[in-house]
C-alpha cells in the first residue's frame, strides 16, 4: 500500500476539505479518468483496491496513473479508552480529495474497455465519482458541479 517515506512530523491536524479542487482538476496524462464529486478522504487500501480492479479489467494492457497519493496520517486510540492521555497512534494514511480531482487516469485502451474499468474502480472509493473523458474536462462540462 501506499504510504510516504519518512514525513516531517508522525501525527496531523484533521484539517478542512472545504473548497473545490484548484490543482490535478485537468487530465494530463491519459485519455479518461476518474473526478471526485465530493470531499472525502481516501485511504491507501482503497487507492489499491481501485488500481487493482482497473489493471484486472484491461488485463494488464494500456497504463493507468493513480494522481493521488496518501501522505495525511490518521490517528485513532484504542477501543475502550478514556478521554484524554494524549493523541492515538497512527492507524493508517489517507489522501485528502476536493471535489474536481481527477484520482486516476487511463490510456492505451478501447474507450468502452476504459469506461468499464473505470467505473469499476468507482466502486471502490468512499465517495461519488464520475468517469470523464479529455475532451469532457476541455469543454467545461465537468466543473459546473
Amino acid at each position: 500500500m501506499l504510504m510516504p517515506k519518512r514525513v516531517k512530523r508522525r501525527k496531523q491536524f484533521r484539517g478542512s476539505m472545504a473548497g473545490k479542487a484548484t490543482r490535478g482538476n485537468k487530465i494530463a496524462y491519459g485519455e479518461y479518468g476518474i473526478v471526485a464529486l465530493e470531499p472525502c478522504w481516501i485511504k491507501s487500501n482503497q487507492i489499491e483496491a481501485a488500481r487493482v480492479a482497473m489493471t484486472r479489467h484491461i488485463k494488464r494492457g494500456g497504463k493507468v496513473w493513480i494522481k493521488i497519493f496518501p501522505d495525511k496520517p490518521v490517528t485513532t486510540k484504542p477501543l475502550g479508552t478514556r478521554m484524554g492521555s494524549g493523541k492515538g497512534a497512527l492507524e493508517y494514511w489517507v489522501a485528502v480529495v476536493k471535489p474536481g480531482r481527477v484520482m486516476f487516469e487511463i490510456a492505451g485502451v478501447s474507450e468502452e474497455v476504459a469506461r468499464e474499468a473505470l467505473r469499476l474502480a468507482t466502486h471502490k472509493l468512499p465517495c461519488k465519482c464520475k468517469v470523464v473523458s479529455k475532451a469532457d474536462l476541455e469543454g467545461g462540462a465537468a466543473n459546473e458541479n
